[in-house]
């Protein structure tokens, strides 16, 4: 989460339900996360499902190149293209080794 720590903090009252702020809670009280303070722990949480929602999002995208006939189509083109010369550096690369 480095990269948000010189970030522009916002002030946001959120309503979390009792016993997963208990629970939470506990956790950052038994330093079994590295968090200071619940504050922290939430953010960090926060952090990590975006990130999660995120690679799901480029996983689909992903999942539609798989079904775009156009897509696969060029793809072909392009290995072919790319065939000899991917070639040529495996041997090369065999020969270094």
């Amino acid at each position: 989460m480095p990269v948000l720590a010189n970030s522009e903090k916002v002030r946001k009252t959120v309503r979390v339900p009792r016993p997963l702020y208990d629970e939470a809670q506990s956790f950052v009280e038994r330093r079994i996360v590295p968090a200071e303070s619940f504050n922290d722990f939430f953010v960090a949480a926060l952090f990590a499902y975006v990130k999660l929602l995120k690679r799901k999002q480029m996983d689909a995208a992903f999942a539609e190149m798989a079904e775009d006939t156009d897509y696969q189509k060029d793809s072909r083109l392009i290995a072919e293209e790319f065939s000899q010369s991917d070639w040529e550096a495996f041997e090369s690369a065999e020969r270094e080794s």
